[in-house]
């Protein structure tokens, strides 16, 4: 298998990602509680024209329709049996997209958490989470996928399973963790410590860095945070569009196309290289965010004042980086492993 990715990022400057799949799902008919990746199977055409919308705006990668494709979260709907094909199939349709796009595009297999804590906190053993992980590691290769995305992930277990499990599988992987709690991860990861987590893993990422969380300020914040820390590898930068209102019975994403063009030229400035949208992401941001990217030079570091006036202000005042005394506790039960990214 050859290293697309690895290969893109030796001779871009950056690479636009794709943006939301729930909310893009759920325009389409897809009914809350449902899951998605049976979608890939029984709804084919939608998720073509998932794929096919973040190509067409321009990004140079999309995730695959496989966020909850692993045999925990499946068995919530009685397909833990399936999971191998559901991820095969939706890594065969992103394949079929990608190859008929006419330019290099990256199709990297989506691969979400458990839902499930990790011991000893919780029941689920690392012996265990590695198998799940290589199960749906394995279809995602079958079907085609060039790179495995892991993202949205709360704890250091479940990112170290994860990245063992792309080494048993023989894939090359990127990973991002979710900062939403006063610049931590659910579990109580710092930007810091995901550095450091990443420069002992046996099996590194190709590139890692953060996606979700609260709005594109505090994930900037969080970049900036990787970039302090020294890290080495390509960053990601995968944010939500604004911040989320329910409004006439949904939820909406209150970022604007040129928000997010102003997110997108600051995350390269903050120094990451792979940039997309997360939740309430759309193809027309997408597409001012490839715009803005192609026609603004790479600027200076921002400051947090710059970030704040561009983009709107942090969700709190800490940032992951205050001492350990003044840290959050970390938020317990199953909630933070059950959230289901919508991009």
């Amino acid at each position: 298998m050859t290293n697309a990715l690895a290969k893109m990022l030796a001779e871009r400057d950056w690479i636009l990602a794709d943006g939301a799949t729930g909310t893009n799902l759920f325009n389409m008919g897809l009914a809350s509680g449902d899951a998605p990746e049976l979608w890939n199977v029984d709804e084919p055409d939608n998720i073509r024209t998932l794929y096919r919308n973040a190509v067409n705006a321009g990004s140079d990668l999309f995730l695959t329709n496989t966020f909850g494709g692993n045999a925990s979260r499946m068995k919530l709907h009685g397909a833990e049996n399936r999971v191998r094909e559901l991820n095969r199939v939706g890594a065969a349709l992103g394949r079929e997209i990608a190859d008929a796009a006419g330019r290099p595009v990256i199709v990297a297999g989506s691969v979400g958490p458990t839902g499930e804590i990790m011991a000893p906190m919780g029941s689920l053993t690392h012996e265990l989470a590695v198998e799940m992980f290589h199960e749906q590691a394995e279809g995602l290769k079958e079907g085609g996928a060039d790179v495995l995305w892991v993202e949205t992930i709360s704890a250091p277990e479940e990112y170290k399973a994860a990245a063992e499990a792309a080494g048993l599988a023989g894939m090359p992987w990127c990973g991002t963790m979710s900062f939403d709690t006063a610049g931590r991860t659910m579990m109580g990861v710092t930007s810091a410590a995901m550095a450091q987590l990443v420069t002992r893993l046996n099996t590194p990422p190709l590139a890692f860095g953060a996606n979700c969380g609260v709005g594109a300020s505090d994930l900037l914040r969080t970049v900036l945070g990787f970039a302090d820390a020294g890290a080495a590898l390509p960053l990601i930068a995968k944010g939500n569009a604004g911040i989320p209102k329910y409004h006439d019975g949904h939820i909406h994403y209150d970022g604007t196309p040129e928000l997010m063009a102003e997110y997108a030229v600051l995350a390269r400035d903050c120094g990451a290289t792979i940039i997309g949208g997360c939740c309430g992401t759309m193809p027309e941001h997408l597409r001012a965010m490839r715009n803005a990217l192609e026609t603004h030079d790479r600027g200076p570091r921002p400051t947090l004042e710059q970030i704040t006036a561009a983009l709107g202000g942090f969700s709190s005042a800490l940032d992951g980086t205050e001492a350990a005394g003044d840290a959050p506790e970390p938020r317990r039960g199953r909630g933070g492993g059950r959230r289901r990214r919508d991009a």
